[in-house]
This record gives C-alpha cells, structure tokens and sequence, in this order.
C-alpha cells in the first residue's frame, strides 16, 4: 500500500499575523498555510473573532515550541463601551441590561480599575473555549445553556484607563495567559453600575512578539507576488525565538548525536535546573535542535526535538 503523498511543502518557522477583525484564529491560520503552501501550520493561542493584532502562527516545525506561546504573558488595549451589558461581554452578544442615564467620572474608572491589579480570581465566560466535560463553553452557550464554571486564576501586571469618553473608554492591560478581557470589561461595569461590553479589542504583545513584528495576509500576498515563496519566507521568525527566556545549551557533535537518540547528556556550564534550548555546535554556525530539560543527575535529557535539515 502506497503511503499518502504529502500535501504542502517544508516551511519551518513563525509567522506574527495583524489578524484583521471578523476573521476567527483557525480561519486566519488556514488563509496563512494557504499562502506558504506549507504542510503544517498551528496557532500559538487564539484570538477572538472580533479582536485584531498580534497573532502568532506556527508553521512546521515550529508547532512544537507553540505551548510556549500559549503559556507566555500578553498585552491588550481595548475599547469599552458603559451603558450596555451584552451576554458575551462584547458587542457580538445579546444584550441583556440597558442603562439609559448614568453619570461615571474618569477617578470612578480608574479606582474601579485598581481593583483589578495584581492576582486575581476569575471565572471564565460561557462564550469561550473553555471545556466543560469536553464540551466548549461557547457551544453551550450557543444553545441557551449556562453551567458552574470553576474560577481561576490570572495576574493582571498593569492596566490604565488610556481614554475617558463616556460612553464609551479605552484601557491598556498586560496580563498572564489564560486572562479573558471580557469578563474584566462586564465586571468593571458592574462595579461602575452602569454596565459595559467590549466593542474593540486588539492584542498588542503575545510573549516577545509585539506590533512591529506583525505583517497582514494582504501583504503577505503582494510579498510573493512579486517575490515568489522565497520572498514571503524571509518574514518568518526563527523557531527558537519564543525560548528567548530559556538558558542556551550548545552541545558538540555527539552529544547532539547522544541527545538525538533520546539519550541524557553531560556537557560544560548547564544551569542547575529547568528547561533550556538546546544547540549543535558546528564549525561554523550554531544550530537549534530542540528542548531539553536539566534530569536530577545534571544532565540535559532532550525533551522536544528539532527536526535537522540535512547536511
């Protein structure tokens, strides 16, 4: 039996998609495979269909360090407007309370804003990917149903109000993963009485990627319209960049070899614990092999390898 011919060609590396608004994170990642015809593809933590910015997407290889996108700490600023509470906690809901007159002032805001800082508990909103006995939560909720849902934690390591226009305001928040902006936006008009939903929002950093990396899918189009796949493939970064913060191991020839072949290592200068990025030593470059872990003898067992090219 013949084996199944591969669809896509060897792409490795990240891609920062500017997601555009009304474009779901799968949608976006499929339209980006498509442009680097590549055979595999993955996303490094979703965003809303409404949200716009910083999206980070994983082509072959380079799916195997996505985990460390999905765990790193983000940057958001989004537009809230007070008055209405929607379902959702964003303008794509339901409304559910309508506050025709309220009265808030910019110090309301930002006292109300202080509650949020630091850690704090949240529940996560039926109008996400949450599972609840492996049923997303924004499927139940599409069908009518709420469930008890476990509150969880979550660091908010900034936030400022950037605009007071009632009634609509603008606030800037840095936050750990996991952190839905959403339910800030519905209990901050709870707490100011008045209601209030997100009508924008946009990712501003995910991890060591920010705005000045992202590129759009139009232009990405254009690039290799003009240039052809090598054109576009000089925008990839390299698929060691979301280890920035992980100590550097670099490995001769065999013990890159040893830890190729599942074996635990004892090189020079390891750190005393953790995960580190691990490299070969070749004459002339160093090359990114994978992830390895310090075992309790003080080794570098190989954890997530690398896939080489050969030569």
């Amino acid at each position: 039996m013949r084996g199944r011919r591969k669809r896509g060609r060897d792409v490795n590396g990240l891609i920062v998609l500017d997601k555009a608004p009304g474009l779901s994170s799968n949608s976006a990642l499929q339209q980006v495979k498509r442009i680097f015809q590549a055979s595999k593809a993955g996303h490094g933590g979703s965003l809303d269909p409404l949200a716009t910015g910083v999206l980070p997407l994983c082509l072959g290889e380079a799916t195997k360090v996505s985990r460390f996108l999905l765990d790193s700490d983000k940057k958001y600023r989004t537009r809230m407007k007070l008055g209405v509470r929607t379902d959702s906690g964003d303008s794509e809901g339901r409304e559910i309370a309508v506050c025709e007159e309220f009265s808030v002032t910019r110090e309301q805001v930002e006292r109300a804003l202080e509650s949020f800082r630091g850690e704090i508990e949240q529940v996560p909103p039926m109008h996400s990917a949450v599972k609840v006995q492996g049923t997303p939560l924004y499927k139940l909720a599409r069908s009518g149903r709420v469930v008890e849902r476990e509150s969880r934690k979550v660091t908010i390591y900034a936030i400022a109000l950037t605009e007071f226009a009632p009634p609509e305001i603008e606030i800037e928040l840095a936050c750990s993963k996991g952190t839905y902006i959403r339910t800030i936006a519905d209990e901050l008009g709870q707490m100011l009485g008045c209601g209030a939903h997100i009508i924008a929002l946009r990712r501003l950093q995910a991890g060591g990627f920010g705005e000045e990396d992202c590129v759009t899918a139009g232009f990405l189009e254009q690039e290799k319209e003009s240039g052809g796949l090598e054109g576009i493939d000089r925008y990839l970064a390299p698929i060691d960049r979301p280890l920035a913060d992980l100590p550097a191991v670099v490995l001769p020839d065999i013990a890159a070899n040893q830890v190729r072949s599942g074996q635990a290592v004892l090189v020079r200068h390891l750190p005393a614990e953790g995960m580190v990025r691990m490299y070969r030593k070749t004459c002339d470059q160093e090359r990114f092999i994978g992830i390895g872990a310090i075992d309790d003898d003080g080794r570098v067992a190989p954890k997530r390898l690398i896939a080489e090219p050969a030569g």
